[in-house]
């Protein structure tokens, strides 16, 4: 018997990024992001790293309308988006992640301008806001939303297994 072949990661380009679907997030898939393991300080993202937040994954009620797999033909889930309902001010608010074997690969706009596109076809309410919140020690990531057309507004403190991490809030306008 042949052993299933595991699609390399590697070779994924920003142009690839551009074909992947995204689609409400199944059990398999939230199953596939509680395990992701991300290297170093990134750990700081592992879904699994905490309870609460795999509860909230794993839980098909609570994921529902607001979690997408971001899926690339060949390669399977690369990456996903949380979304939060619009709020008064005309702002959505996303929670992003790529895939820990396509982090650092150059991927990082392509993903996230691909997010925001999609995020602006289903919200019709213009002008609208799209915000996230990244950890202040994540230059890496807050190099991408930059790159992206979203700006530093404020920072604030979170606090998780007895540990505070600085977050910066960062916002893109869309007309």
């Amino acid at each position: 018997t042949l052993a299933p072949v595991t699609p390399s990661f590697d070779a994924i380009t920003a142009a690839d990024i551009a074909r992947a679907e995204i689609a409400p997030m199944t059990q398999p898939d939230a199953e596939e992001v509680g395990g992701w393991a991300y290297p170093g300080v990134y750990a700081f993202y592992d879904y699994g790293a905490d309870p609460d937040d795999l509860a909230e994954i794993l839980d098909a009620d609570r994921r529902a309308g607001l979690y997408f797999g971001v899926r690339l033909e060949g390669y399977g889930l690369i990456g996903f988006v949380q979304t939060w309902p619009v709020g008064e001010d005309g702002s959505v608010e996303i929670g992003l992640g790529l895939r820990p074997e396509c982090a650092g690969h150059g991927l990082g706009v392509a993903f996230v301008e691909l997010l925001c596109d999609w995020l602006i076809t289903r919200v019709r309410l213009r002008p609208m806001t799209i915000t996230l919140r990244v950890a202040t020690f994540n230059a890496r990531a807050i190099t991408v939303y930059e790159r992206a057309g979203f700006r530093a507004v404020e920072t604030e403190q979170f606090t998780r297994k007895g540990a505070t991490v600085q977050l910066l809030r960062m916002r893109r306008p869309v007309q």
